[in-house]
C-alpha cells in the first residue's frame, strides 16, 4: 500500500511563502505525474500543479508565477514552493501520485492525507 506524507503547511500572512513537501513510500521514477491539489472549505478539490516523469510542469492559472512544483525521483519526493501567498490560497493541500509502474506492477494512484495552509490577510 503506497503512502504519501505531506508536510510544510501552516499559518502565514499574505505575501509570505511556504514550501510543501511530499514523500512517497514507493519509487516514483515510473509514476506518470506527481501533483498537488487543494480543497478549500465548501469547494471542490482542484489541481494546483503537476510535474510529469519527464519534468514537464503544469499550473492552475491562479498560481502561475507564484508557485513552483519540483520532483526528485531519487528521493521519491515532490515539493511545492508557494510564494506571494494570498488568502484565497487557504485550503487543504493534497499530494497525488498518478498511475504508473512500481516494482514491475501496475500502479493506479494514491493520495496523501493533506496538509493545511492558512493565509491571513
Amino acid at each position: 500500500q503506497a503512502q504519501l506524507v505531506e508536510s510544510g503547511g501552516g499559518l502565514v500572512q499574505a505575501g509570505g511563502s511556504l514550501r510543501l513537501s511530499c514523500i512517497a513510500s514507493i519509487n516514483i521514477f515510473k509514476i506518470n505525474a506527481m501533483s498537488w491539489y487543494r480543497q478549500a472549505p465548501g469547494k471542490q478539490r482542484e489541481l494546483v500543479a503537476s510535474v510529469t516523469h519527464g519534468g514537464n510542469t503544469d499550473y492552475a492559472d491562479s498560481v502561475k508565477g507564484r508557485f513552483t512544483i519540483s520532483r526528485d525521483n531519487a528521493k521519491s519526493t515532490v515539493s511545492l514552493q508557494m510564494n506571494s501567498l494570498k488568502p484565497e490560497d487557504t485550503a487543504v493541500y493534497y499530494c497525488n501520485a498518478d498511475y504508473g509502474v512500481v516494482d514491475g506492477a501496475i500502479f493506479t494512484g494514491a493520495w496523501g492525507q493533506g496538509t493545511h495552509v492558512t493565509v491571513s490577510s
